[in-house]
């Protein structure tokens, strides 16, 4: 069951119906049994493995709120750690391991092949293992309490609007919503069925129409593919990922909002971003700082006070910042696939925010209209060009990629259909204009809703036209893969 078909609608309507009459108890085992419901639509076999997943945190949490001795709790943890990510390194990194070793083993010259069963990956495991650490992580930490209802803590680890592709979410974002009754309110159902609007138009209106230029672009023979061509291709896949993945967020906060449940944003204007630290705290927002909080400060040796602090930074040596921020990098691109590309993108942004590091000193002093103007075009097209390892099949593809962009001879020529071309040039010109109206002309519109009420109205009336018609479920999100 996927958020751009109409069982999922079908399925939303009978459960908001229920959430609003039924009692604050009752309405957590609905969620509950709707949320497993939800992803055994998918594949029931794999509910049980969630919820050992969740059982095992929830189980370590209040081990550790009874043990003071710091070797016990450590070991506790390490249960907790050994559980969730041994189950993720199994469906997710088992072949990717053993392709590798075999790899090594034959350069040595011995021969290993082992014979693997099929291993189908579960969806959603990512999200909800980075959302089960991140709760024992915190009561480890003594950030938080454990949670003592069982329900009310299996709901926020298998929440349906979430599960599958996030946000990532800590306990202390949710666990309270969910636990009380919230009051009915009109904007709180007018918001949310906004933002699952905009968020199927997203998604069935602007990222599957464009994914078929992308696919047959990235499947063109190498040698045939201009620099042009590469740079259109990246940016095309870079507006097709983000107007993918932004719109299931979108959808998932909207689902939440309409039952009176606040979640983060996820995503802010990433493409406006003028550095690559702005850029990561515009883009996948939730997973960022899950990185920062859980993996990057530890790394530096720096302990965390508290859920999304940022304090003591300057503890940690220069050196040791810099070896932690390419380690947790390179993790962060292996989470999103068992694939060395994904590493070589993680190592791409781990160097890009190195390089504003380095560079700094240099670029502080050039004149502010100069830095200012040079900051988002240079950070645009960084990021966009960060695309390539993600969508390319191969480490030699990657390069060969970036070696035809470093080819003053490879812009002569134009080897794409033009159409490919005028609709990159066309999302260009239409993100300039949506962020215009986002920060400039909504905010003057809401002081005048005489223009604001029909001018939203048109707004509104287009893209739920444009998801009646293009509402089926031909494209699975990008993110269910990771």
């Amino acid at each position: 069951m996927i958020f751009n078909s109409v069982t999922f609608l079908l399925f939303f309507v009978l459960v908001l119906a229920a959430f609003w009459v039924l009692s604050t108890r009752a309405r957590l085992w609905m969620l509950l049994g709707s949320s497993l419901l939800f992803y055994g639509f998918w594949r029931v076999e794999f509910v049980p493995l969630m919820l050992v997943s969740a059982f095992t945190d929830y189980w370590v949490s209040h081990r550790l709120t009874g043990v003071d001795d710091e070797r016990r709790r450590r070991r506790l943890l390490y249960l907790s750690l050994g559980v969730n990510l041994g189950l993720l390194f199994y469906f997710k990194y088992l072949y990717f391991f053993t392709e590798n070793v075999a790899a090594g083993l034959g350069f040595l010259g011995l021969d290993w092949s082992p014979d693997l069963w099929e291993i189908t990956l579960p969806l959603g495991i990512s999200f909800y293992t980075f959302q089960t650490i991140s709760y024992t992580v915190d009561v480890y930490r003594r950030h938080r309490p454990p949670i003592d209802d069982w329900v009310l803590y299996a709901t926020y680890v298998t929440f349906f609007p979430q599960l599958i592709a996030g946000p990532v979410l800590r306990a202390h974002e949710v666990v309270d919503q969910l636990a009380q009754r919230a009051a009915l309110r009109w904007d709180d159902f007018a918001v949310g069925a906004q933002r699952i609007a905009i968020g199927l138009f997203l998604k069935v209106g602007l990222a599957d129409n464009i994914a078929p230029m992308v696919d047959a672009g990235f499947a063109a023979p190498l040698d045939l593919l201009t620099a042009l061509d590469i740079w259109t291709l990246a940016f095309l896949f870079g507006f097709q990922i983000y107007f993918d993945f932004s719109a299931y967020s979108s959808i998932a906060i909207g689902c939440a909002r309409m039952m009176g449940i606040r979640f983060p944003e996820n995503f802010n204007f990433p493409y406006f971003a003028t550095s690559a630290r702005d850029f990561w705290r515009r883009w996948h927002i939730s997973l960022s700082s899950w990185i920062r909080d859980y993996l990057y400060l530890p790394l530096t040796g720096v302990e965390v006070r508290e859920p999304g602090s940022k304090g003591g930074l300057e503890v940690a040596s220069r050196q040791r910042r810099d070896g932690a921020l390419l380690l947790t990098w390179a993790i962060m691109g292996l989470w999103h696939g068992a694939r060395w590309t994904f590493v070589l993108w993680g190592l791409y942004h781990a160097i890009w925010v190195l390089a504003g590091r380095w560079f700094a000193p240099v670029t502080d002093r050039l004149p502010a209209l100069i830095r200012r103007g040079l900051a988002w075009p240079v950070s645009l097209a960084v990021a966009m060009l960060g695309w390539l390892p993600f969508r390319m099949e191969s480490v030699p593809d990657t390069l060969h990629a970036f070696q035809t962009l470093l080819t003053p001879s490879a812009y002569g020529r134009l080897g794409l259909r033009e159409n490919t071309y005028l609709v990159a040039a066309l999302l260009m010109v239409a993100m300039v204009l949506c962020y215009l109206a986002h920060t400039w002309l909504i905010p003057r519109l809401k002081a005048r809703p005489q223009l604001m009420r029909p001018l939203a109205a048109a707004f509104f009336g287009v893209v739920i036209f444009v998801d009646f018609v293009y509402l089926r479920p031909i494209q699975q999100f990008i993110y269910f893969q990771f």
